[in-house]
């Protein structure tokens, strides 16, 4: 049986009435639990980009791979940081610096660069789920792509032996109604690519140092 997305307002009203007091803003995190699916086979595999109505909660920054020319000025126009393919490797080989520009940018890449940041830094990116997306067209084109990744998230299952699901939904600054809103945008979008919520085996909402609260 479905769950309502009422149930998932409960939820994190209860989640968000314990979160205390901490030095950072927490991210809020949806998790969903499968069985009977064997993610082992290329046809079952969860590989989902979905935008949350409500945002993620903050504003993330962006960055631009690009080698000068036009998308290079236009990525500076609008605003947004631009790297530059002779920057990529060294940023490959500070991590203190690529993990802190991973925290607070959502990244975009010239077609042509897209080999070059994968050979750099794709293994540290890809397992935060930020490897850049490519940018084809330039001014309002880069302004549009720019807002999806802010507002998108991907969701990827994780193998045979770990048949769960996991994403960030916004923060503790948002409202249960917000949060539950993103939380059932991905949750529908997954009992339907899966085939049902036979499939899976139970819902859970939480922050990033809280306990896990069951919907529904």
């Amino acid at each position: 049986m479905a769950i309502e997305i009422g149930k998932f307002t409960e939820a994190f009203n209860a989640v968000l009435a314990e979160k205390g007091k901490r030095k950072f803003t927490q991210t809020a995190e949806l998790m969903i639990n499968f069985s009977s699916i064997d993610f082992n086979k290329q046809d079952n595999r969860l590989n989902l980009e979905l935008a949350l109505p409500k945002g993620r909660g903050k504003e993330m920054k962006i960055a631009v791979f690009a080698d000068g020319g036009q998308v290079a000025l236009d990525a500076k126009n609008a605003g947004f940081d631009v790297i530059g393919s002779e920057e990529i490797a060294k940023l490959g080989a500070d991590r203190p610096k690529l993990k802190a520009l991973a925290k607070t940018h959502e990244f975009l890449a010239e077609p042509k660069l897209m080999m070059v940041v994968g050979k750099s830094l794709g293994q540290f990116l890809g397992t935060r789920d930020k490897l850049p997306r490519p940018l084809v067209g330039s001014g309002s084109q880069m302004a549009a792509l720019a807002d999806k990744a802010r507002r998108n998230v991907r969701i990827k299952s994780k193998g045979k032996y770990l048949p769960v699901a996991q994403c960030a939904v916004g923060n503790e600054n948002m409202s249960a109604a917000d949060l539950a809103e993103n939380a059932y945008t991905v949750y529908e979008a997954i009992r339907n690519k899966v085939g049902g919520d036979f499939f899976i085996k139970s819902v859970m909402v939480k922050l990033s140092m809280g306990k896990p609260v069951k919907v529904g």
